[in-house]
């Protein structure tokens, strides 16, 4: 651990300290808000003073019983203590890859439900095929983790693709797996509707927003425009004959959100509410980004949705994610959801990138 590093600990451990004496003082509970407002500071840094705590007696042991290597001369001493030598570096190792885990900033989204929305780019209806590819891309991989998935909005083309689709993921962690997929995402294949046998280029936009609860972002409702109408699919073909579709215009912004996916007027209205809400806290977290120095950033990439990302390339089989520049070679089974070896791999560039930062 560097300087840095070492300082922040010993504060953190000083601080808990000054909460302790803080806590046993009776008076300070007449005021209530106050007490809470310690205890819960309290709460977050135990977990972290316990793991420094720990970390201290074992490299206290370690002194012990190097010295021990060197000081006797008894074989049987000596090896019992070159065991337990390699027995507390390995815990050593543990507790400081644990403190600094504990330490990197966290991401309160993480734990939260995703809403994805995937738009075609560049490419007109291949693009819109690729669309829905990585729409069953994310299914395949929420399904695999026992997630939910259920769609908010959509627009199908006639050959099946999406023009756009938004759809919720529902599972504890799922924002914390998932984000790292917002940007643009190209794929190089031959269409299916191409005489020549020429490979294309088309792109897919990709944009992962945390579902956010209404209690922790209310919107005015004196800021919305409410329309209905009547829920149609592939070529203008009617749904339903009840205007049960939603669409809901965020009046200060110009935010435009809709839902046509259930029959019931109520249920589209609760899906497109939490879109805008995914939307309005999404944009309002990207301004307060803009205003942090870059180099303060710890995101992999800069974040920005027009980002390249990633590249199919299906003649070669392969997916190359230009972030971190890694490059597989299983096109196939990306697609049918495998995705853990990529996210993993961002995760511990973003783990790293905090870390610096």
């Amino acid at each position: 651990m560097d300087i840095g590093e070492l300082t922040k600990l010993t504060t953190s451990e000083e601080r808990y300290d000054e909460l302790t004496e803080m806590l046993a003082d009776t008076e300070l509970m007449r005021d209530r808000e106050a007490y809470v407002r310690l205890v819960k500071e309290h709460a977050e840094l135990q977990p972290l003073v316990q793991l420094v705590r720990e970390l201290r007696e074992v490299q206290e042991e370690l002194a012990v019983n190097r010295a021990l290597l060197y000081e006797t001369d008894d074989q049987i001493l000596r090896e019992l203590a070159r065991e337990e030598v390699a027995e507390l570096e390995e815990r050593e190792s543990s507790l400081e890859a644990a403190i600094m885990e504990e330490i990197e900033p966290k991401d309160e989204n993480d734990e939260r439900n995703v809403i994805i929305e995937i738009r075609a780019g560049t490419g007109g209806e291949e693009a819109a095929l690729f669309a829905a590819d990585l729409y069953r891309m994310y299914v395949a991989y929420a399904e695999a983790r026992s997630w939910e998935t259920e769609i908010v909005d959509f627009n199908e083309t006639e050959l099946g693709g999406f023009k756009e689709i938004v759809f919720i993921i529902d599972g504890k962690g799922a924002f914390s797996r998932l984000k790292y997929e917002s940007g643009a995402h190209r794929v190089q294949r031959v269409p299916e509707t191409e005489a020549g046998g020429r490979i294309h280029t088309s792109a897919v936009t990709v944009a992962v927003l945390p579902e956010v609860d209404e209690v922790d972002f209310e919107i005015d409702p004196k800021d919305l425009q409410i329309d209905t109408y009547r829920a149609s699919g592939a070529g203008g073909q009617h749904v339903n004959k009840t205007s049960s579709a939603i669409r809901i215009t965020h009046l200060p912004s110009g935010v435009v959100v809709t839902c046509q996916d259930q029959r019931s007027q109520h249920k589209n209205r609760d899906k497109a509410m939490a879109h805008l809400r995914a939307i309005l806290l999404d944009k309002a977290e990207q301004e307060r980004a803009d205003a942090i120095a870059s180099e303060r950033r710890s995101q992999v990439g800069s974040g920005d949705r027009s980002e390249r990302i990633r590249t199919y390339n299906f003649p070669q089989s392969r997916v190359t994610d230009h972030r971190i520049g890694l490059t597989l070679y299983k096109l196939d089974r990306i697609l049918a959801g495998e995705l853990d070896e990529i996210i993993d791999a961002l995760q511990i560039a973003a783990h790293e990138a905090a870390l610096q930062a």
